[in-house]
């Protein structure tokens, strides 16, 4: 059973926006902390994004803040990731991850749950 799927990426150019979904099939989901990381060919996993689902606390990193914005959904189980004013370095593979604690370190085995990934390409 697929758990944590996402969609929404796509090529744009710099400047414009996009909005990622995240469709959450995990039981006690209201339990997790939904967690947005991207990774750039190259590059190390970074953190982008977290959610706590039951109150609805946030926090970015400081390469997003002001810029993008994550929320959820509770009825649809999904979670969002609206990214404004996109640069060419947004360009990355992002990924939702579930996990019990809020996290920033992009180590695969502190998630219970990771989705596939989709890809943002931010031309300039």
């Amino acid at each position: 059973q697929v758990q944590l799927v996402e969609s929404g990426g796509g090529l744009v150019q710099a400047g414009a926006s996009l909005r990622l979904s995240c469709a959450v099939s995990i039981r006690s989901f209201s339990s997790y902390v939904l967690h947005w990381f991207r990774q750039a060919p190259g590059k190390e996993r970074e953190f982008v994004a977290h959610i706590t689902w039951s109150d609805g606390r946030t926090y970015y990193a400081d390469s997003v803040k002001g810029r993008f914005t994550i929320s959820r959904d509770n009825a649809k189980k999904m979670v969002y990731l609206q990214m404004n004013s996109l640069k060419p370095e947004d360009t990355a593979v992002y990924y939702c991850a579930a996990a019990a604690t809020a996290q920033t370190i992009g180590i695969t085995e502190l998630y219970d749950y990771w989705g596939q990934g989709t890809q943002v390409t931010v031309s300039s």
